[in-house]
C-alpha cells in the first residue's frame, strides 16, 4: 500500500448506553442538521448552544472542529466504510464501491463538501503557524480503495497498483463531485457515468502497465538465462 503523509483523524467512540449515549447522538445530529441548513462546519460551542448542552460537556465529546467534522463524516459514509469479503473480481469491486457511494454522497454532500472545506481552511493556517486546533486529516478513502482493488493487486507490479490506488482516490471521494457538479453543471445520472468510466479508464490502463511489464521482463529472463552457464553432472562415484 502507498505510504501517505498523515493518519487519517479518527471519529469519536460513541458511549454505549445511557444519558452520555442520548447527549452524544443529539450534538451529532444538531451539527449534521446545521451543516445541511448552513454549509459550513460549526463551532462546537454552537452546536452545545443548539443542543442546549453546556459548552463544558460538548467539549468532553467533541473536543474540536476536527473531532466534530470526523464524526459526522464518519456518520455520513459509515455503510461504505465497512469491509466486507466477497468473491468478486477487482473491478466489480471498484465499480460497486462507487455505485454503494453515490447515494451517501448525494445525502450527505453539504457534510463531505464542509469537510473538504475545513481540510483546506486548516491547511492554509497551518502553513501560516496560525492554527489552533488539532487538524483534520482525511484519508481513510486509501484503505477502502486498497480493500476493493486487493483482487488485482497480486498480477501488477508494485509501482502499478500503486499507481491504480492513487488514481483511483483522486476520482473517488468529493472532488470529483464538485468539478463535475461546479463547473460542468453535470447532473447526478451522468456524474455517476463519468466517475465509473473513469475508474474503468484508470483499471484498464493498470492492466495495460502491468501487461507491458510482464512483456519486458520476459525476454530479459530469458537472456539472462542463456547467459548461466550449465554446470555439468559429475558421474557419481561407482557408477
Amino acid at each position: 500500500m502507498p505510504r501517505i503523509k498523515y493518519r487519517p483523524t479518527e471519529p469519536a467512540v460513541p458511549p454505549a448506553r445511557g444519558v452520555r449515549a442520548s447527549t452524544f447522538k443529539l450534538l451529532l445530529a444538531t451539527a449534521m442538521d446545521l451543516i445541511q441548513h448552513t454549509g459550513h462546519i460549526p463551532s462546537v460551542a454552537e452546536v452545545a448552544l443548539r443542543s442546549r448542552v453546556s459548552r463544558a460537556t460538548a467539549y468532553r465529546y467533541f473536543p474540536s472542529r476536527s473531532a466534530l467534522v470526523t464524526t459526522v463524516i464518519d456518520a455520513s459514509l459509515g455503510p461504505v466504510r465497512q469491509l466486507a469479503q466477497d468473491s468478486r473480481g477487482g473491478r466489480e469491486r471498484v465499480r460497486e464501491l462507487f455505485k454503494s457511494t453515490f447515494p451517501r454522497f448525494k445525502e450527505f454532500e453539504p457534510q463531505l463538501r464542509a469537510a473538504a472545506q475545513l481540510a483546506l481552511e486548516q491547511w492554509a493556517l497551518e502553513r501560516a503557524g496560525l492554527l489552533q486546533e488539532p487538524p483534520y486529516r482525511r484519508g481513510h478513502r486509501v484503505r477502502i480503495l486498497e480493500h476493493a482493488i486487493a483482487p488485482l493487486a497480486p498480477a501488477m507490479p508494485a509501482a502499478v497498483r500503486d499507481r491504480l490506488h492513487r488514481a483511483l482516490s483522486v476520482i473517488y471521494g468529493i472532488e470529483a463531485y464538485v468539478i463535475l457538479k461546479d463547473i460542468w453543471g453535470t447532473g447526478d445520472r451522468e456524474l455517476e457515468r463519468t466517475v465509473l468510466w473513469m475508474a474503468d479508464a484508470l483499471i484498464d490502463a493498470a492492466v495495460r502497465d502491468a501487461a507491458a511489464d510482464e512483456r519486458a521482463v520476459r525476454p530479459h529472463a530469458a537472456a539472462t538465462a542463456k547467459r548461466t552457464p550449465q554446470v555439468a553432472r559429475q558421474p557419481r562415484p561407482g557408477a
